[in-house]
């Protein structure tokens, strides 16, 4: 064969991979004290599926140096046991145990190897010599394992006999998925996004259904971050730090993340602050700004009805009111999804529909959180910036 035809059969190259993309996270928060010598079994879902997974660990609020030891990841079979084969150990810099400084957080090294879509990705570690306030998210709607002892690396379920409903120290997983442009979006907010009143251990925040819509249609923005914390507010630390606060560390530091949706406001409102339209539109214009400046795309959604919430009243009605129209009309965000329309009763517009009610006329329950995902446009989560 003459070369020059040799050189025109040769294969086109193989196009880029991905760098990073967080395929879970879930905010950082102050936990109880740590407990030296616990073993926690982590069962966290996935959003995007690629290779080369890392996982980051949270010392944030801590207040001394925290010591992981025996860290492993593998893929859930049922309870606290695993797939055979599939539970491995993670390194940190070549080493099996990472110390991380107080106010901190640590990446694993890549761990070669795939790791699906929509999997329960079981991550296990152990605190030697763990004391003072822990990290994590206390808030889980996930059932996790604890143990005494070290069993970390066994596939068997066996050593892991007490549960946890929150997340310790683990506060993000990354791949690195076979398409370049592939990304990821996360979703910062309250308890509306951490998942209360969804089921427990079913995955039905919305977020979750966001992640599975994307999927299935095979978008660009893959990757989904809940970045949500019961009890949270735009303004004001409470529950976890204000969002203006916390935005850098939960959402703009994941790895690939293309666009910040924002979906707070509500607990601003009810808490009787004396906040203002003004004040909270303030906070969302500077979430805008910071998320822009980093080169994010930024969705911003209305906030939900909650009257026959206890603290509902009038004046607080008002500036939500307020505070709605500023969103649908300001063109300051890349896209506005409209999460008051999609949740409010056509009969009682300051109540949530009662089909979507999860029963304390704030929430929404499993039908609602499908409903608030399914109104997303999935096109605009992924603007050019």
């Amino acid at each position: 064969m003459p070369v020059s035809a040799a050189r025109a059969a040769t294969p086109p190259a193989p196009a880029p991979r991905a760098s990073g993309v967080v395929t879970w996270a879930a905010s950082a928060d102050r936990m109880g004290e740590g407990t030296a010598g616990q073993g926690y079994r982590l069962v966290v879902r996935t959003s995007v599926g690629g290779d080369d997974l890392r996982v980051r660990f949270s010392n944030a609020f801590g207040d001394r140096p925290l010591t992981l030891d025996g860290v492993h990841a593998g893929l859930r079979a049922q309870g606290a046991a695993l797939r055979p084969g599939s539970n491995r150990p993670l390194t940190f810099g070549g080493s099996r145990a990472v110390t991380v400084p107080a106010g901190a957080a640590v990446w694993s090294d890549p761990l070669p190897g795939r790791v699906p879509a929509g999997a329960d990705l079981v991550v296990s570690l152990r605190t030697p010599d763990a004391a003072g306030p822990a990290t994590g998210h206390w808030m889980a709607m996930q059932t996790s394992y604890t143990g005494p002892g070290d069993h970390t690396a066994e596939e068997s379920g066996a050593g892991w006999t007490g549960t946890t409903g929150s997340w310790w120290y683990l506060d993000s997983v990354s791949v690195r998925p076979s398409r370049a442009a592939d990304g990821a979006v996360a979703a910062l907010g309250d308890s509306l996004t951490d998942g209360w009143q969804s089921t427990t251990d079913l995955n039905r925040r919305w977020p979750d259904y966001l992640a599975r819509r994307l999927r299935t249609v095979g978008a660009a923005v893959q990757g989904v971050a809940n970045e949500g914390i019961s009890g949270n507010m735009v303004l004001a630390d409470g529950p976890g730090q204000a969002a203006l606060h916390r935005l850098d560390r939960d959402v703009l530091s994941q790895p690939g993340v293309r666009t910040v949706f924002l979906f707070e406001g509500v607990n601003d409102l009810k808490a009787h602050t004396g906040v203002t339209a003004a004040d909270l539109v303030a906070g969302y214009r500077e979430i805008a700004r910071r998320a822009h400046a980093a080169g994010k795309c930024v969705v911003a959604a209305t906030v939900g009805p909650f009257k026959g919430w206890p603290e509902w009243d009038p004046p607080a009605e008002a500036v939500r009111q307020e505070v709605n129209a500023y969103l649908r009309g300001s063109g300051e965000f890349d896209a506005v999804t409209d999460f008051d329309r999609v949740l409010r009763s056509p009969y009682d517009p300051e109540r949530m529909l009662p089909f979507f009610d999860g029963g304390d006329h704030v929430h929404p329950n499993d039908k609602g959180m499908q409903a608030l995902a399914d109104a997303v446009d999935l096109n605009r989560l992924d603007c050019a910036r």
